[in-house]
């Protein structure tokens, strides 16, 4: 069976509804937390004594990524996309790739049976 790895960018406040979400759709996930740029907008930072403003230049965000089987994969996105949403610009983005194979390093399993 062919598998996608699905990986969403979304505002680090979210990480935990989209994780939440998709628990129970797929076999694991794993959330990293960096710093992004995009559509949305930044944030401002009080500066000095609180005297000065300036916006920053990269906004806090986390990836959920996840391989699952291809039959999965619209109802991961979709579920994703719907613990993500706030309506505004900046909600993230959600990128599906094609993955050739996987190997579960404890149980040696491959493919569809290491998910």
């Amino acid at each position: 069976m062919q598998m996608k790895r699905v990986e969403a960018t979304v505002q680090t406040d979210k990480a935990s509804a989209v994780g939440e979400a998709i628990k129970d759709l797929v076999g694991g996930f794993t959330i990293l937390d960096g710093d992004g740029r995009g559509s949305g907008k930044r944030y401002t930072i009080r500066s000095g004594r609180g005297t000065g403003t300036y916006e920053a230049e990269y906004n806090k965000v986390s990836t959920i990524t996840a391989i699952v089987d291809d039959d999965k994969v619209e109802s991961v996105v979709s579920t994703m996309a719907d613990a993500a949403f706030t309506g505004n610009g900046g909600d993230g983005i959600i990128a599906i790739q094609d993955v050739a194979d996987v190997l579960n390093i404890a149980s040696k399993k491959r493919g569809s049976e290491a998910l």
